[in-house]
């Protein structure tokens, strides 16, 4: 239900990327690639899911047209588990991207498949599809093509996208398998402040509106809903839960686990503790196989911390958190409970009642937890 977010190599370091996907094979974790492609250094041992930005990196041609064939040798060759089509992300919504020249080296420019030593531009937007109806033809056929699952990740402003996406999903039959949304609290070190600070909506809100937008349509239960933008605390995470998120993606967090400093210096090439750098001498500093360790072991820490307080709402999982559960403050005197406050109906935010019993299942398949001692022989109840 934790998994690491997109982060790609070029905007890490590859002993940042090794770090992590080490850190995701001891924690049993899913690894997300980011839009730079599937590097050497996301083959060391963890499951990964594959993102495909707008220049297609890893699956392109020479002339940077998207290339199916290349997308399913390259998933065939790797532990893919799963397509992301990334359409925006909370830090930077709606803009391109560039990796300048001095930072794409022969091991990045064999990685993305471009030339060494110029500027790599991300564009702002697709050249495979244009609208909602060809981007679900395009998910279509590559699930069709590779068997994996499809799915989107985007940042939330305008909501006619989600309601259109929806309305086709429910009247044509075509769908994405899951759907990330990204919070305006996504991070970034390489975005205007406007918009790192000031545009897409906050996760929770942004969240809520997909959700419903989902649900009034009636196919929650037919996707698969994940959440990311500084859900990699505890308190964070729960509401994210309780809002109807069935899994979770961490960056910073993952990131500080294994060195960031929050220097704010991503953007330079000179970050001094070797994580969002390509200088080879910084880079060196940091050791992969001691820090996946300590990526694994936030991993396995957050997971316990929101195991821990599902118990504390009398559920077996996180999954299983009501959105009566969580009140949100209003000051120091007042509160709203969670479905109020995003307008929720009963029973949005949780699992089918199938599901649910299934998850209680597999929750509690090593007998009762808790409690001291066995009861006494005039125990009642």
């Amino acid at each position: 239900m934790v998994n690491i977010s997109g982060m790609s190599f070029g905007s890490l370091s590859g002993n940042a990327v090794e770090a992590l996907n080490r850190g995701a094979a001891l924690a049993g974790c899913l690894q997300n690639t980011g839009e730079g492609g599937l590097s050497p250094h996301h083959r060391k041992g963890g499951e990964l899911v594959f993102q495909l930005g707008t220049a297609y990196f890893g699956c392109r041609d020479e002339r940077g047209r998207f290339s199916l064939d290349r997308l399913k040798d390259l998933v065939a060759g790797a532990p893919v588990r799963a397509l992301e089509i990334k359409l925006s992300q909370g830090a930077k919504p709606s803009l391109g991207g560039l990796l300048p020249a001095a930072k794409v080296s022969a091991e990045i420019a064999a990685t993305r498949g471009i030339p060494q030593g110029q500027d790599c531009v991300s564009p702002s937007r697709h050249a495979e599809f244009s609208d909602c109806d060809s981007l679900l033809d395009w998910v279509e056929l590559l699930a069709a093509e590779t068997g994996l699952p499809v799915g989107i990740k985007s940042a939330v402003g305008d909501l006619g996208f989600w309601e259109e996406l929806a309305t086709l999903m429910r009247d044509t039959g075509r769908g994405v398998d899951f759907v990330t949304v990204d919070g305006g609290e996504g991070g970034t070190g390489a975005a205007p402040l406007i918009f790192s600070d000031s545009v897409s909506l906050p996760f929770q809100q942004g969240f809520s509106r997909v959700y419903r937008t989902f649900a009034e349509r009636d196919l929650h239960e037919q996707v698969v809903f994940v959440g990311a933008g500084k859900l990699g605390l505890p308190d964070n995470a729960v509401v994210a839960f309780a809002l109807g998120a069935d899994m979770v993606n961490v960056g910073r967090e993952a990131m500080l686990a294994i060195g960031c400093i929050q220097a704010q210096k991503c953007h330079t090439d000179t970050c001094p503790t070797g994580v969002a750098t390509q200088n080879a001498w910084l880079a060196r500093g940091l050791d992969p196989a001691r820090k996946s360790v300590r990526a694994a072991n936030y991993i396995r820490t957050l997971r316990r911390d929101l195991v821990k307080v599902a118990e504390a709402c009398g559920v077996e999982h996180p999954g299983l958190i009501g959105t009566d559960a969580v009140e949100i403050l209003d000051g120091r005197t007042a509160s709203t409970p969670l479905d109020q406050v995003y307008g929720y109906r009963p029973e949005w935010g949780l699992p089918s009642a199938a599901d649910r019993a299934e998850i209680v299942r597999l929750m509690t398949a090593e007998g009762p937890r808790g409690g001291s001692a066995p009861p006494s022989p005039t125990a009642v109840g």
